[in-house]
């Protein structure tokens, strides 16, 4: 299943047990049955019909969501071997670590936020009728390296866009792993349909904004004093780039 399928579960209990997989990551079945209070042979006809309409998998004892795994692509960049891939829910913890890592530079308030709502979430992929997401990692010799963050709305008048984070630990910058990542966000939300990313910095962080302007991404608006960054105001850049 792909995060931008719509949704349609033919049955109120389906859907619920749905929402409680999704929200929850990769959960035991007798985690779902306990939490929604089923009897076991109903939650397995449900089980069953959800993992034939592809909207969940079973891993042993185990249900998760059955999102499609994508494709995995490396890169020789410099001296390093760079694995482009979905992002998983092992990676939390290393996406967590690494995005907060490029944020507490001070730079780069959206990464930051993003960052928050996973570890609150304690969940990577999101898809459910108010929000969706899709999060892309790099990595180096099974360490991460760096993100790609599509948040993805599932408002109709606003299923067209979505907000776009990208970002490189420091140790791993200079090889071009953020122009990849970024790279592979913009194409896959070209591929979904969607006809417009946006992506907003301080205007501080003079080097994402070239960074995006390198990569064809215009200053749409300017919000003055938006952020306050150590005691002192500073302008919102906000960046987007059309898809089509």
């Amino acid at each position: 299943m792909e995060v931008t399928d719509s949704l349609n579960f033919g049955h109120k209990d389906r859907k619920d047990i749905y929402e409680y997989i999704e929200s929850h990551g990769t959960v035991r079945e007798d985690e779902v049955r306990r939490a929604l209070n089923f009897e076991p042979v109903a939650l397995g006809t449900h089980l069953t019909i959800l993992r034939r309409d592809g909207y969940i998998r079973k891993v042993g004892k185990h249900v998760e969501v059955a999102y499609a795994p994508g494709e995995e692509e490396t890169f020789e960049l410099d001296d390093l071997d760079v694995t482009i891939r979905m992002a998983q829910d092992v990676d939390l913890e290393s996406l967590v670590d690494a995005i907060h890592e490029v944020a507490d530079e001070g730079r780069y308030i959206e990464g930051e936020t993003v960052a928050d709502v996973l570890d609150h979430e304690e969940v990577v992929l999101r898809h459910n009728e108010v929000r969706s997401r899709m999060v892309f990692v790099a990595t180096v010799e099974d360490e991460l390296a760096g993100w790609v963050h599509l948040d993805l709305p599932e408002a109709e008048k606003l299923s067209h866009t979505a907000v776009l984070t990208v970002g490189t630990r420091p140790e791993f910058r200079g090889h071009g792993i953020g122009s990849k990542l970024l790279e592979r966000g913009v194409d896959w939300a070209r591929e979904h349909g969607f006809e417009k990313l946006y992506n907003s910095v301080p205007a501080t962080n003079e080097g994402a904004i070239e960074f995006l302007e390198d990569h064809g991404w215009e200053t749409e608006a300017v919000r003055e004093d938006h952020y306050k960054i150590n005691g002192e105001y500073v302008d919102e850049v906000m960046m987007a780039v059309r898809l089509r």
